[in-house]
């Protein structure tokens, strides 16, 4: 059996603060999009993973070993199969690519045992071992509050073309980003509430316009060239440039497949030293 695991992007993040957990309160709205990881179950005597990355341990640390040791646990079940793991996502580039495998390993191991948790209970589990897993569940467009486990259900988003971009050698500390973001006193507010206003009237124009990322200002500061490539995606032709996440993953937004295709051709000729994919948004799983 094989299950997909769909990337994501941020349509819009507010950072509201630190709370006494530890982690961050968030209000956000994500997209899953097209690039996306395949991870295929055999039955096995017992469980082990595999992945085509050698850099990408398959330990005990990896998410995806975290979400069927949490599944077992949570179910009483034993997890005889082996799960071998296709990377096509960015590795920790701010697309939720450990998130939405951790998240696939959830759905078809309850598949394979008869279902016996919910979609609620997929997501509460999930909410166990990282904040994007919930959503990346079942994906498709969806507002995150909490610490990004509190998820409603929006409107899909319409038909995006996108040209992703991520400097090849560049890593972004999560952890080391929003602990910055709560020293930032000069940043834009960034209106939710009309983004998903936005998305129930299906004004395109209007959800281009209020895309935000409150990270931007962290990551993009702290590194100009990420700055210049934001700028470069934007002389192509994109009608909007946004950052993933935490980073340090770049969007451009197109008006159709053709002028992303053609974009991308171009920055591949002068970013060499960069991961360059067209995608678009996709819905529900």
């Amino acid at each position: 059996m094989e299950r997909t695991a769909y990337g994501k992007i941020n349509l819009g993040l507010r950072v509201l603060g630190k709370r006494p957990d530890g982690y961050h309160e968030v209000d956000m709205i994500l997209q899953s999009i097209s690039l996306a990881d395949t991870i295929t179950f055999t039955p096995a005597p017992e469980f082990s993973l595999e992945t085509d990355r050698p850099d990408l341990p398959c330990d005990d640390s990896n998410l995806m070993v975290k979400a069927a040791r949490a599944f077992a646990r949570a179910t009483g079940r034993t997890i005889d199969y082996h799960l071998a793991c296709t990377k096509r996502i960015f590795l920790a580039a701010g697309l939720a690519g450990g998130s939405t495998d951790a998240a696939a390993v959830l759905r078809g191991l309850n598949d394979l045992c008869g279902s016996p948790l919910d979609r609620a209970g997929l997501e509460r589990l999930g909410a166990t071992i990282g904040s994007d897993v919930p959503f990346c569940v079942y994906g498709g467009t969806q507002r995150g509050r909490g610490r990004g486990e509190q998820m409603t259900v929006l409107p899909a988003a319409p038909l995006l073309w996108l040209v992703l971009v991520k400097p090849r050698e560049l890593g972004v500390s999560t952890a080391w980003v929003y602990g910055e973001i709560d020293k930032a006193t000069d940043r834009e507010p960034v209106d939710l509430d009309g983004l998903e206003e936005s998305l129930r009237q299906g004004d395109r124009k209007r959800l281009l316009a209020l895309m935000a990322n409150d990270l931007e200002l962290v990551t993009l500061k702290a590194h100009p060239e990420l700055q210049a490539l934001k700028e470069a995606i934007a002389a192509q032709g994109a009608e909007k440039v946004l950052m993933s996440g935490s980073g340090p993953t770049l969007f451009g937004i197109f008006a159709s497949r053709e002028k992303a295709r053609q974009a991308a051709d171009r920055l591949r000729d002068r970013e060499r030293d960069a991961q360059i994919k067209i995608a678009h948004t996709v819905q529900e799983e």
